[in-house]
């Protein structure tokens, strides 16, 4: 069966609706860091390092696909497509020797999240990303960079 873009070439409601689900983790690490539970806090901000970290290499496999899919994309992608997931290995590296762990990296990581607006403009103006990206990708990624670094906060 062939694959049909979603009427009007917008985002679907299921992405919408899944999407904005995708929000509810981070909602909960930060609704368990806000309780101020000391036996909760260092699990509620591995849960919000580990999700903000998996959700901005994942952007990165997306725009693969986006890069994959399309004749001739941009040299440009391709490089922004592994960014993420190196992005989210170098906020480990903290933990991994010591240092002070998650605090700055979570504001990395949220950082990254915002950011990715760019490239997912970028994505828009150039037609690789259908009508109707941004209304999905802005309230997705303003809300998990947000959450993120007001995880950050405790």
């Amino acid at each position: 069966m062939p694959v049909r873009p979603a009427a009007g070439g917008g985002i679907p409601p299921i992405a919408r609706l899944l999407g904005l689900s995708g929000l509810l983790p981070q909602l909960g690490a930060v609704a368990l860091l806000l309780s101020g539970d000391p036996q909760s806090r260092y699990a509620a901000l591995a849960i919000a390092y580990a999700y903000a970290a998996i959700i901005l290499s994942f952007l990165g496999g997306l725009w693969w696909g986006l890069a994959a899919r399309t004749d001739s994309p941009p040299r440009w992608l391709w490089f922004a497509s592994v960014a993420p997931s190196l992005i989210a290995l170098i906020t480990a590296w903290p933990w991994m020797v010591g240092l002070r762990w998650p605090g700055p990296s979570l504001v990395l990581l949220g950082l990254s999240l915002i950011a990715a607006l760019c490239v997912d403009r970028a994505l828009v103006r150039d037609g690789i990303a259908p009508p109707g990206w941004m209304a999905l990708r802005v309230p997705l990624s303003l809300g998990l960079g947000v959450l993120t670094m007001l995880a950050a906060a405790f």
